[in-house]
């Protein structure tokens, strides 16, 4: 019991300390300075990712798979959609040769090249469209919107799955995980989402804001539970132990790798 409730309190006063600073490089850093704040947490994601997935021993994969995350958020920055699609197909044929290259027995192992590539997607290519999303008229706004739209849902499950989980959502990916913290996850964020919309976007359609809390919510637990396979696989509890009572970067941002860009393309979408 002390020690659930000596993590407790580290992942409330962890949050406390950096959500200041959170709400204020949102709201009110220039476009450089976000995007730089998103690469650099798309390069520890990516890092968390490769320890996981390529082991923990350093080699020229983790190098280029980490080097190579910071070009989607540069060209996210300054470049359109071909840029990026162009950077994605250069990033695969780099890492194709330096998979061919050494071979000299005719052997050629390619787990490894897709654990590398399957990173540069599901940690920069995702993440990166943050910076589109505050690119956009209100962008701020939508901003706050996805961090609400996964964390409300979020902290939901955490506190009714424990006073009321009884059936295993997963047991096989993540032990912790309830039918019922499920549900308490997408009901209030879809609740959550469609007041947000309401308030700040009160010339919009409401229901439109409810949806993407109930499409959105269901995204982020499946984000969530990617992350526990590759940890399952790992044979790891956490990414890493960079932020208290949290985990590693990676257990925190695993819920908005889906969101944010199925937030963004609906709203390019289906919004003015």
């Amino acid at each position: 019991m002390g020690k659930a409730l000596d993590a407790h309190m580290k992942r409330w006063l962890t949050a406390i300390v950096l959500l200041p600073f959170i709400v204020v490089i949102i709201g009110f850093a220039p476009p450089a300075v976000f995007a730089l704040l998103i690469a650099v947490v798309i390069m520890v994601g990516t890092w968390e990712y490769c320890t996981l997935t390529l082991g923990t021993t350093l080699t020229w994969r983790h190098l280029l798979t980490v080097g190579g995350s910071l070009l989607c958020p540069i060209l996210f920055f300054i470049g359109g959609g071909q840029s990026v699609l162009g950077v994605l197909v250069f990033v695969l044929l780099i890492m194709f040769l330096l998979e061919l290259l050494p071979s000299r027995t005719g052997v050629v192992d390619l787990d490894p090249l897709f654990k590398a590539f399957f990173g540069f997607l599901y940690v920069s290519f995702t993440l990166s469209h943050f910076i589109w999303l505050r690119a956009l008229p209100k962008g701020t706004y939508w901003i706050f919107f996805v961090l609400v739209l996964a964390f409300s849902g979020d902290t939901a499950a955490y506190y009714v799955g424990r006073a009321m989980g009884r059936r295993p959502l997963l047991p096989a990916i993540s032990a912790g995980k309830t039918v019922e913290g499920t549900l308490a996850l997408i009901a209030f964020s879809t609740l959550c989402c469609y007041g947000y919309g309401r308030i700040f976007f009160s010339s919009l359609p409401g229901y439109h804001f409810a949806f993407l809390g109930l499409i959105g919510s269901t995204l982020g637990q499946l984000g969530d539970l990617c992350e526990s396979a590759l940890k399952r696989v790992a044979g790891v509890k956490d990414s890493s132990n960079l932020l208290p009572g949290h985990g590693g970067l990676l257990d925190r941002l695993d819920c908005l790798i889906f969101i944010a860009p199925f937030v963004y393309y609906y709203r390019q979408a289906f919004l003015p």
